[in-house]
């Protein structure tokens, strides 16, 4: 194997055609480049150079492994520089897995950001809901999971065991509703004021967070529909089917003209966080993909 000293300095001695301007250029004496060269003689089997006057001039094989020696540190240096852009995170890649109302709102508005100040940095989108998101972090197939959970809602601590964990955000929930429902007008309603109406359901997880925010307000929701799909569950309402409870996030990307919004006196919020290893947080380029998120859920 060559040493890539000794194919610096045999660079340097084709170039200039003598050991001493070599050793020069390379601020080292003169026995320590004819020493190189011979050990690099001795590798390559045979001399690759000969000495005319008070010049060297290349041998058949010095010629090829000028030509080739000089791609070959090209290449390393290139490969070093990448190797070294990555282990620092200048550049590099980041996967981000987060639950459906997390992708289309906070992790574009994040990745905005990103793209304005890290213009290298890649991000590759996974969608899952925890715990199942929580499993691929474990696994190694994503770098940063975003996870929700609801207050009063119990922790799988063995779930997230290790990882770091930074609160992004607090959510209030609200009331979606069909235009033309007789709480469609109003600002803020008491979810003791929907005892009577049909629900659209959420995810199981959503599923548990209504029922005991409407236990709390002294009734069982009659659900006639569930569905984890965002999208369906506006349709759903739209159609008149239910009213559902969502999250603040939700109504970012409200797709139906038909639906209204309406705040709910409920102590039921939503939580969404940020996990990770807590190695990985160390390393610049992923410090800089959490800021990132931290300043959009600000502005959620």
């Amino acid at each position: 194997m060559f040493d890539t000293r000794q194919l610096e300095v045999f660079a340097t001695v084709a170039r200039t055609g003598s050991f001493s301007a070599a050793a020069r250029l390379l601020h080292c004496s003169q026995p320590a480049v004819s020493q190189q060269m011979r050990t690099l003689e001795r590798q390559v089997g045979g001399p690759l150079f000969v000495r005319t006057g008070r010049g060297l001039h290349l041998t058949e094989a010095g010629r090829i492994l000028a030509e080739r020696g000089s791609d070959l540190l090209d290449r390393l240096a290139t490969t070093h520089q990448q190797v070294s852009a990555i282990a620092t995170h200048d550049i590099g890649t980041i996967r981000i897995c987060a639950f459906p109302s997390a992708n289309v709102s906070l992790v574009p508005a994040a990745a905005a950001i990103l793209a304005e100040e890290r213009p290298q940095l890649r991000l590759e989108l996974v969608e899952e809901e925890p715990p199942d998101s929580f499993a691929l972090l474990r696994r190694g197939e994503v770098d940063l999971v975003l996870s929700f959970s609801y207050l009063d809602e119990p922790q799988d601590e063995a779930t997230v065991n290790g990882m770091l964990s930074v609160p992004l955000l607090r959510e209030p929930l609200a009331l979606l509703v069909p235009a033309g429902h007789r709480l469609a007008g109003r600002e803020r309603v008491s979810l003791t004021e929907t005892a009577e109406e049909r629900w659209i359901a959420g995810c199981v997880r959503c599923q548990r967070a209504l029922h005991q925010a409407c236990a709390a307000a002294g009734f069982v929701p009659d659900i006639t529909c569930s569905t984890d799909d965002n999208l369906a569950i506006q349709s759903l309402v739209t159609a008149g089917l239910g009213v559902a409870l969502v999250p603040r996030l939700l109504l970012s990307f409200l797709q139906h003209p038909g639906l209204t919004a309406v705040e709910v006196e409920s102590a039921a919020q939503r939580l969404t966080s940020l996990y990770t290893w807590p190695d990985l947080i160390q390393l610049p380029i992923m410090r800089a993909t959490v800021d990132a998120l931290i300043s959009a859920s600000a502005k959620a």
